[in-house]
Parts: C-alpha cells; structure tokens; sequence
C-alpha cells in the first residue's frame, strides 16, 4: 500500500474531491465555454446582424455543412477533456490524447455528454498519466493507453451517466413548469450558491442541461449572488470590487464567507426573491445553450443566453419545446429587472438591514 501511495505521489495522481469536484468541473467549465458558448454566441451575431463571415459554410462534415460557431460546438467534448486534462496536470502526450477522447465520450452521452465527459476524461487522465514516460516507447504507450481507456470507458458509461444526466435535468425542467414558485426559489437558490462556491455552476447548469423556466431561475440566482455581493461590498471595494464581482465572479467573498457566513444571507435571501418572480411574473426563459444558465453576470451571458434563447434558441433548448420569438418591452424589462435592478436594490437594503443589527460588521466584505 505504502509503494502505492509512492507510486500515485510520483505520478501526480490525487485522489480528491477538490481535484475532481473542483479543479476538474472548474476547467470542464472553461473548456465549454471556449467552444459551445462561443459557437453559439458567433452563430447568433452572425445570424441576426448578417455578418457573412460568421454565417458562411467553412466546411463539410459527413454531409453536415458547418459554420466557424459550429466548428466550436462541433469540438466541445475535446474542448472539455482537454482542459479537465490541464486541471489534472497531465503530461503533454496525455493531454493532446484526450482531444479524441472527449469527442468520443460527448458524441457517445448524448444530450448528457458533458457529464460523460467528465468522469472518461478524469479516468483516462490518469491512466494515462500512470503510464507516461513508464517505457522506452512513451511515445507510443502513452497515447495508447489513454485512448483505448478513455473510448473503452466511454463506450461502458457515457450512454447511461448521459441518460441520467439529460432525466435529471428533465426532471427539474419539467417541475419548474408544474410548480414555478417553489421551484423558481429553490433553483434560484442552489444554482446562485453553486456559482460562488469554488465549483462550476456553469459546468452543473450545462451538465444537466437546464433551459426554459429552471434556466431562467438559475440565471436570477446566478445573478442576485453577483450583482447582489458587488452592491452589498460597494462601501469596502468600491469601483474595483463592483467590477471585479458584478461581471467576474461572487467566488472572490468565499474567504470572507467562511470567516463570515452570515454575509452570504444578503444574496441567498435576494435569490429566493428573484428566482420565483422570474418564473411566475416575467416567465423568463434561458433558451440559449444550457451552460448559460449559469454564468449570471460573467461577461454578461446569461444575458447573451436569453436573448440568443429569444431570437434562435439552442438545439437542446429546441428539443425541450422552445420556439424563437419576438422580444417585447415587457420581456426585456423583466431580463434588465431580474438581472441587475433587483439583485442590486434588494441586496443593498437587506445589507442595511444586517449591518444594523450587527451581522455584518466593518470589513467583513473587504477582498484580499
């Protein structure tokens, strides 16, 4: 036991939920961004400003012809083996191996690829960096392995994790239509938590594929943490922390949450406001790629992923029943309310209200 811990230690292999849970989700994350989100962003633009660069067929795939957004769509599941690989810490040959491994396993989970990707690509990962630079033919070994692991994988477990995946998310869809006030406040809530905990609301939002009202929902949560702490903090960070969390991330109080968790009531209180007032008075939906759903004020899009959702909506939110529209005054002020006037006004007063009984003190929401 001891030569096999020796053995995990020399190969760099840590068997841990921060390494899986955190690190790995996080870089599935960012690698869904640089490819299903840009794609979907490029393809939206290019449609709807007639931009002939970005609507031009590039090339022709199995008969399929592809545009320069749908060439990153088309790569996601390499985009996310390969940057779970970078979180992992893999060894080049590893890495370049796992681009083939990630389209397999997203192709084979289907509507819950990303998912799949995530547990082949971690598995294969390490396999293959079990082996690196083991032999005299590394060169051949390496990739070898990782490939024939990693597909082997993909071919036992990707379909069913991709079915479980794509029911869960179903499920929670489907729910939030039947019941669109408790649902609006729990999603609201779990997802806005999600996003500033050091884990990948994004990733878990395109993991289950969220659209529709629940897409909506985490899109307020995702918000009322954001905009909510960039308010709440104003007076301890000023124009830099507004910035630095209003469109980076809320994950920057996590210190000062754990020194403090009561600062985190402003938010989370905020979220189950919003949350249900989106489903049940504004209706908003997220129509555009699941991943969206939670990324709240970050660079705007979940702004970008509802209005993308409006006027052409994704292909899994098409399959869940959406349909383009025409955005109305009403639709737009309750995306501008939902995402920004009320997380802002709510948060600050509930701040107040914190502050003045003590919870709250002077510098518990300065960031480091």
């Amino acid at each position: 036991m001891e030569q096999f811990k020796a053995f995990l230690k020399r190969k760099n292999i840590v068997i841990s939920a921060k390494r899986y849970g955190i690190d790995a989700l996080g870089a599935m994350a960012q690698g869904l961004f640089c490819s299903l989100l840009i794609g979907t962003i490029l393809n939206t633009l290019g449609t709807q400003f007639g931009i002939p660069f970005l609507t031009a067929q590039v090339i022709t795939i199995n008969d399929v012809p592809y545009t320069i957004g749908g060439l990153c769509s088309f790569m996601s599941g390499s985009a996310m083996a390969v940057a779970i690989g970078y979180a992992l810490q893999a060894p080049p040959m590893v890495l370049f191996s796992l681009v083939t491994v990630g389209y397999a396993c997203n192709a084979l989970g289907g509507a819950g690829g990303p998912l799949a990707v995530l547990f082949v690509a971690i598995i294969a990962a390490e396999f293959g960096k079990a082996v690196s630079k083991e032999t005299k033919v590394d060169i051949l070994v390496t990739p070898i392995v990782t490939i024939l692991v990693g597909i082997g994988a993909a071919w036992v477990i990707a379909p069913p994790i991709g079915g479980a995946a794509d029911a869960f998310g179903q499920l929670i869809m489907r729910t939030t239509l039947l019941q669109p006030f408790w649902m609006g406040i729990l999603v609201s809530v779990l997802v806005g938590i999600a996003l500033t905990l050091p884990i990948s609301s994004a990733a878990i939002c395109s993991v289950l594929g969220l659209t529709g009202l629940a897409g909506g929902a985490a899109v307020a949560g995702c918000c009322a943490n954001m905009v909510g702490f960039a308010v709440l903090s104003f007076r301890e960070n000023r124009w830099g922390g507004l910035v630095s969390q209003g469109i980076g991330t809320s994950m920057l109080q996590m210190p000062n949450i754990v020194k403090n968790p009561r600062i985190w009531l402003p938010a989370i209180l905020t979220s189950a406001i919003t949350g249900p007032i989106a489903t049940c008075l504004f209706k908003l939906e997220m129509n555009g790629a699941p991943i969206n759903s939670g990324m709240g004020t970050c660079g705007f899009c979940g702004q970008l992923g509802v209005w993308t959702g409006w006027v052409a909506p994704s292909e899994k939110a098409l399959v869940n029943g959406a349909a383009a529209i025409v955005p109305t005054a009403f639709d737009w002020a309750g995306l501008l309310l939902i995402s920004f006037v009320l997380p802002a006004v709510l948060c600050w007063l509930f701040g107040l209200f914190f502050r003045r009984i003590g919870w709250i003190r002077e510098g518990d929401l300065t960031l480091s």
